[in-house]
């Protein structure tokens, strides 16, 4: 595994790190046991960053990381999210309300100090306001955090938290389906050394090749419930691509991917050249799917010829297809 500085954090983390968002079971049923094992083999594959949030599950997701990684030496970083919770969202920020919210995920993860806390998708009135950065740094002064970041939805977003000289890191939607980061975000972040953390590297599965027409997901799983955006930024699921729109992308990706590669490891190694990228956050549903996603980090770049097509087709064939605000 290779690891990566994050921005002015300056801490090393895994290239590949972990997504715990299915820990909460939104992704469907996830057992206790299986929760530990998906944790505990991604520290024997060398993950050392692992990033949740409090709502996942209701604080559920923290809690296994809290269980599973209580001895873990100060190698292994969590990154956990406010903003999103109830009472809090969408327009219940306050100091106190982000004290107490911190109190509890540090409860949850048996740490005395959080190594990052990233705003969660935070309304963008919110942002602009900027009070609620000098939270964050009241928060960081007081010992909860050791730094501060953001989770966006859109680029708009991201570059008004770019904006805080402080911020350590930016998690962004960046995948096949979503490219437009590559041309209107990346060298801000390295301008402002801000580290980059990308979520839904797969789009919530889309861009594994494995999902067919007759793909079905649990009554849990946000890939059912969220598919139009009904519970959420229909952006957080698919990547916003209406799901059998989104097959016959892949099917045509698929002709252009080199044949050594998955659709997976075609995905995820595409990120993973970006050299604003730091980590790459896939979730797992197994220890078995863990490796694979590691893998990854071993593999060679793809050819800068190949990178140009990419963004040719996302220009001619996918961006007209997302159904929100990039």
């Amino acid at each position: 595994m290779k690891n990566r500085v994050l921005g002015s954090a300056k801490i090393e983390i895994s290239e590949i790190g972990l997504g715990c968002w299915q820990l909460g079971g939104d992704f469907g049923p996830l057992s206790d046991d299986n929760a530990h094992a998906i944790i505990q083999a991604a520290l024997e594959q060398g993950v050392n960053f692992f990033d949740t949030a409090d709502v996942y599950g209701a604080g559920k997701s923290e809690a296994y990381l809290g269980e599973a990684l209580a001895k873990a030496g100060p190698e292994i970083k969590i990154a956990t999210k406010y903003g999103r919770g109830p009472g809090t969202y969408p327009d219940g920020y306050t100091l106190v309300d982000m004290r107490d919210s911190v109190k509890r995920a540090q409860d949850r993860l048996k740490r005395d100090r959080i190594d990052l806390l990233q705003l969660h998708c935070i309304p963008t009135e919110v942002m602009q306001r900027g009070e609620i950065f000098e939270f964050l740094r009241e928060i960081q002064q007081e010992g909860h955090i050791a730094h501060f970041g953001a989770s966006v939805e859109r680029i708009d977003e991201a570059l008004i938290c770019a904006e805080q000289g402080d911020l350590a890191s930016l998690q962004i939607i960046f995948n096949l389906l979503r490219q437009r980061p590559v041309k209107d975000l990346l060298a801000t972040a390295v301008e402002r050394d801000i580290g980059i953390i990308v979520r839904l590297p797969l789009a919530s599965g889309l861009l594994s090749g494995k999902y067919s027409a007759a793909t079905t997901f649990d009554d849990s799983d946000h890939r059912n419930y969220n598919k139009d955006g009904d519970a959420f930024s229909v952006g957080e699921t698919f990547s916003g691509i209406e799901f059998s729109k989104g097959l016959s992308i892949v099917d045509e990706l698929q002709k252009i991917k080199p044949d050594a590669y998955t659709m997976a490891q075609f995905a995820m190694r595409w990120i993973l050249d970006q050299p604003a990228v730091t980590t790459i956050i896939p979730g797992a549903s197994s220890p078995s799917q863990v490796a694979k996603n590691v893998a990854v980090s071993a593999l060679a770049p793809l050819p800068a010829a190949l990178h140009d097509d990419l963004y040719a087709f996302y220009l001619e064939h996918i961006e007209n297809n997302i159904r929100c605000k990039i």
